[in-house]
């Protein structure tokens, strides 16, 4: 074991026992390295003749580059743009993201939480989490309707068990009666659980009521006090695109936070979705909870174990990717900016709903409920969904996800508003004309 891993385990050991036990065995063995990166910080500060430390070139004192790529970056400084970030994240960003996380999640007032630490997307924050805290045969509780890439990341990657339940009621809304039962049942025979609540969802669309997240942290404390440790993870890729007013408007990491010393709270998000930059893969990871020790000091381990994964992994996500976020989100233009493209997402979702439920297609499908985020799935009820998919791209030349048997997803998020009505048009039509031809 590294001194400097064993030195924040024993951080962890002496404030937060519960959440020590439950790191995977990389987490364990996980440490942010002094070397190089801590010389090349104590050199930045202090080598004022000359600064040999840093593995990038230089020319002038100032950042090296072509002037073919300085004419893209406008008024973004190559220092700001082409050079290596912290492994941790921009300090400057992960403050602003951290205030952000707060003023948009109410509850959150005079909870402690960590810095965040910024991860290449929300999908390298998955992997990270996954390094940080799973290990073979570790249990994963999440819905039988899910994004696929759980299963790769988790399963495949780490061998852990996914353990699902019936995501809706057929009265539609969220089954809380099979969560609670997987959760239960996991927990009786497991020291630690993870339960993964990925809210907007992927792919259904749909967001939990207040009531029904009351519901869900009154469970998972109930399994805390049984003595069961829970690592409560937020996957909130969409947060922030809530359509309706039944649907909450904040994260379940906000509730959870506190909830019981013998649950963590882990907040995964990002710029992706929520400020439109899907490219520039700018992710967090934010810790929550409540310990028998200083927090600050729970944190500053888990800050230090997450950004040596990262160190150990992609080494620091894009500096120019993370100055472009900063600078926008500083900008007094953000708001309205995030208000006019909420509103022509909002305005797609309501027609999408309004067309889909028609009385007219009944025959054909029904539709889970859905109110947020990018998509929404349809069930149908007499035609297989891949064959469907298919015919539709083949003869129509519409796309769609087909996802079991019976599912279909839209992503709404890349239609024109315009579209709506011809697109379930044509898959009611195209359900008439596989059905005649099966008869």
């Amino acid at each position: 074991m590294n001194p400097l891993a064993d030195q924040l385990n024993q951080c962890l050991i002496a404030h937060a026992p519960h959440v020590y036990d439950m790191l995977s065995k990389v987490g364990k063995k996980l440490f942010f390295p002094k070397g190089i990166l801590s010389q090349s910080a104590e050199a930045k500060e202090k080598a004022h003749a000359i600064n040999a430390t840093i593995g990038i070139a230089k020319e002038s004192g100032h950042t090296m580059c072509f002037d073919s790529v300085r004419d893209c970056l406008h008024d973004i400084p190559p220092s700001q743009s082409l050079t290596y970030a912290p492994s941790f994240g921009i300090p400057a960003l992960r403050k602003q993201w951290q205030k952000e996380i707060f003023e948009k999640n109410p509850s959150l007032s005079g909870k402690p939480i960590s810095l965040p630490v910024v991860t290449c997307g929300i999908t390298h924050g998955i992997a990270t989490f996954a390094d940080v805290w799973i290990d073979p045969e570790d249990v994963i509780v999440l819905p039988e309707m899910m994004w696929g890439n759980y299963s790769m990341i988790f399963s495949v990657r780490h061998g852990a068990r996914m353990r699902q339940y019936q995501m809706f009621t057929e009265n539609g809304g969220f089954n809380l009666s099979a969560f609670e039962q997987a959760v239960q049942e996991e927990a009786a025979g497991n020291q630690k659980i993870t339960v993964l609540l990925n809210f907007p969802h992927n792919p259904s669309g749909y967001t939990l009521t207040s009531d029904e997240v009351d519901a869900v942290v009154k469970i998972l404390k109930q399994v805390a006090e049984s003595g069961t440790s829970v690592l409560a993870v937020t996957d909130d890729a969409y947060f922030g695109l809530f359509y309706t007013p039944e649907a909450t408007k904040e994260s379940t990491f906000a509730k959870l936070c506190g909830a019981h010393p013998k649950i963590l709270a882990v907040k995964l998000d990002g710029a992706t979705k929520e400020n439109y930059v899907w490219g520039l893969r700018v992710g967090f990871i934010t810790y929550g909870g409540t310990f028998t020790g200083d927090p600050a000091v729970v944190f500053d381990a888990l800050e230090r174990k997450t950004a040596g994964c990262i160190r150990g992994t992609i080494s620091n996500a894009s500096h120019l990717s993370q100055t472009i976020l900063l600078n926008s989100l500083v900008n007094e233009k953000n708001q309205a900016e995030r208000k006019d493209k909420f509103d022509i997402l909002k305005d797609r979702a309501q027609r999408v709903k309004a067309v889909s439920t028609d009385p007219r297609y009944s025959s054909a499908w029904d539709v889970y409920p859905f109110n947020s985020g990018y998509f929404m799935c349809i069930r149908l009820k007499t035609i297989e969904a891949e064959p469907l998919r298919v015919y539709l791209l083949d003869k129509y030349g519409i796309g769609l996800i087909a996802l079991g048997k019976t599912d279909l997803r839209v992503a709404f998020s890349c239609m024109d508003i315009e579209d709506v009505e011809t697109l379930f048009d044509t898959v009611y039509k195209a359900v008439k004309e596989m059905e005649n031809a099966a008869a």
